[in-house]
């Protein structure tokens, strides 16, 4: 009794928190101590450090900073606490706020004033059960959701979890099985192509799949816990850019060392300096008579706010001249853009459908993916033309919905739901889906197609296709070492895998999460220099990196919930670049894209 009165005698007298607070003046380092209510230093939790007044952020472009304009932002300053329960920030000369996190714990939070030096803070340990299961990734959620078999699982992962987190809070609440099915016609409307078997079968059991899990939160896995070698050797920057109507889909790390993100649903360009913290938006330029949502129009109709005709998506900057080429995906054109000048240059291909991803190679020829015409185009800059490489079709239909894109477009942006009426397999014939691509030192172009479960190669010489069936379910976007191997992302089966061009020889690394199975890697890169590859991950809120040569896998957890990457940037000191690209961005936590940073200090 006398126990119990103690113990919640603390929690009523801190509300959580206890705060010890010294001011001396103005000091180098703030330093956070935190311990568990008996007094013991808790290990290892996150720690976000925010300005408690951020400054305002510029909204006079219809919700947006003006562009052309410099504007500072304040960062966010994620570390973890070391076996002392300590971590040290550098002073900012303003008042801020720490954010702790602790798996296990309650969430806790502490404001100080400028100048403070020290804080202490005690964590409550979390007792409701169904409390500890809501602040588990949605990967352990998604890893115990029932959905019959292993083949409609990995269906479900791959056309349901390419925009946006399953398992999350918002989209694991209660949902009758019509609620089910409704949200699914929209998805199938903005791209996903579930088979038309499971667009019948999964509403009933997404309700009470669900459900049960909310009702017995004992059959979800424990996932991993954070790795204790995170304090004092990891430092993670936020960025906040864009809003919850935004989509910061892919970035770019620039050679002039600032990192330029695309926001695909408000066409704008953002460019952060991560020294100064200053950030510029840049509108990319719509043509008279672009139609709202671009040829994509239906896809965004029931979207609450966009400014966007393009859809910009992927990046690449060439090494001759630093110009940068986004590729526009709601239109058959090329986008330039001169950071020196902020000039946009439109380059109109007049075929081609769904731009995508893009990369530059050697000879200044900028490549790129036509995800949904079943190409791969190429600019070449000394003539101002584009070659379009078409892609074998997998029969007739195939090559009749390929052929027919554009005006099946058409028709859907005049209010025909064509998407919702065409039967749909899980083969996803007639949308093969080249999507990824890189460039290989010896100048070859390789690319994945993602509903095909292939990757393909193109001699830049002769134009020749060369198609390599894969081992595995849905490779997505992939990065070449500085050997030459290829980097695949097995989006729906956890995994990244390492091709062989010279030996044609697959190897499989999954990702290291619990339950095994449950993520699903979006992009990877891979830090030539020092032998680690990068991946996104997307279901856990993480980034995880695979020692090469060791073998060995660690694993970065990120500072918001429902983190959902995209993209990885990394520069020549090993630092990496991310962004959360959630679409919706409201589903982020704190509903606040942000531009993110991942410093290591000492290897593994």
């Amino acid at each position: 009794m006398n126990g119990n009165r103690l113990h919640h005698g603390l929690a009523a007298v801190v509300a959580l928190v206890v705060a010890l607070v010294t001011t001396l003046g103005s000091v180098q380092a703030a330093t956070l101590t935190l311990t568990d209510v008996a007094g013991q230093p808790l290990a290892t939790a996150k720690v976000r450090e925010v300005a408690t007044v951020p400054t305002a952020l510029d909204k006079s472009d219809n919700g947006y900073p003006a562009p052309g304009q410099v504007r500072r932002v304040d960062p966010e300053i994620t570390r973890f606490t070391d076996a002392d329960g300590r971590a040290s920030w550098a002073d900012r000369g303003v008042p801020v706020t720490y954010h702790v996190r602790k798996p296990g714990y309650r969430d806790a939070s502490v404001s100080l004033a400028a100048g403070s030096a020290e804080a202490r803070i005690v964590l409550e340990p979390e007792t409701d059960a169904l409390k500890l299961a809501e602040a588990r990734p949605a990967n352990v959620w998604l890893g115990a959701l029932d959905l019959g078999d292993v083949k409609r699982k990995q269906h479900f992962m791959l056309q349901c979890g390419f925009c946006h987190q399953q398992g999350n809070a918002f989209l694991r609440q209660e949902r009758t099985a019509r609620d089910w099915s409704d949200a699914i016609s929209r998805m199938v409307r903005y791209g996903a192509r579930l088979a038309t078997e499971d667009q019948r079968a999964l509403p009933e059991m997404l309700a009470a799949g669900w459900r049960q899990l909310r009702e017995h939160p004992e059959r979800l896995a424990t996932p991993a816990p954070w790795d204790p070698a995170l304090a004092g050797t990891t430092t993670i920057t936020e960025w906040p850019i864009g809003d919850a109507m935004s989509q910061t889909h892919d970035q770019l790390l620039g050679a002039d060392g600032k990192v330029y993100v695309a926001d695909n649903i408000q066409d704008r360009l953002y460019r952060i300096d991560p020294q100064t913290n200053e950030v510029t938006v840049f509108k990319i330029p719509h043509r008279e008579g672009d139609a709202a949502g671009g040829l994509l129009a239906a896809r965004l109709k029931d979207f609450p706010r966009h400014d966007s005709t393009s859809n910009a998506h992927s990046l690449a900057q060439s090494a001759r001249d630093g110009h940068i080429f986004i590729t526009p995906s709601a239109q058959q054109r090329l986008v330039e853009f001169d950071p020196a000048t902020g000039a946009f240059e439109l380059h109109e291909m007049g075929a081609g459908f769904y731009p995508h991803t893009i990369r530059i190679d050697a000879q200044d020829r900028v490549w790129f993916t036509l995800a949904l015409s079943n190409q791969i185009a190429m600019f070449d800059r000394a003539t101002k033309r584009f070659t379009l490489h078409d892609l074998p079709t997998r029969g007739w239909r195939e090559w009749l919905t390929v052929t027919l894109i554009r005006p099946i477009f058409k028709l859907m942006s005049w209010g025909l739901p064509l998407a919702n009426w065409l039967p749909v397999d899980r083969l996803a014939t007639g949308t093969p889906l080249p999507y990824g691509i890189d460039i290989t030192p010896d100048g070859s172009v390789w690319f994945a197609r993602l509903h095909t479960d292939e990757i393909g190669r193109i001699d830049p010489a002769t134009g020749a296709v060369t198609m390599i069936a894969t081992p595995f379910a849905g490779p997505r976007r992939l990065r070449s070492d500085s050997e030459g191997h290829l980097w695949i992302g097995a989006f729906p089966e956890s995994a990244i895998v390492r091709y062989d061009p010279k030996t044609g020889a697959f190897t499989r690394y999954d990702l290291p999460v619990v339950p095994k199975g449950s993520d699903t890697p979006y992009a990877l890169n891979v830090d030539k220099k020092r032998g680690i590859v990068w991946v996104t991950g997307n279901q856990s809120d993480s980034l995880h990196a695979l020692d090469v040569r060791s073998g060995s896998w660690r694993s970065v957890p990120l500072p918001r919930r429902v983190a959902f990457t995209r993209d990885i940037e990394i520069a020549e000191d090993g630092t990496v670049y991310t962004s959360t690209s959630n679409f919706p961005s409201w589903h982020v936590e704190d509903a606040q894209p942000t531009m993110i940073r991942v410093q290591t200090t000492a290897a593994r």
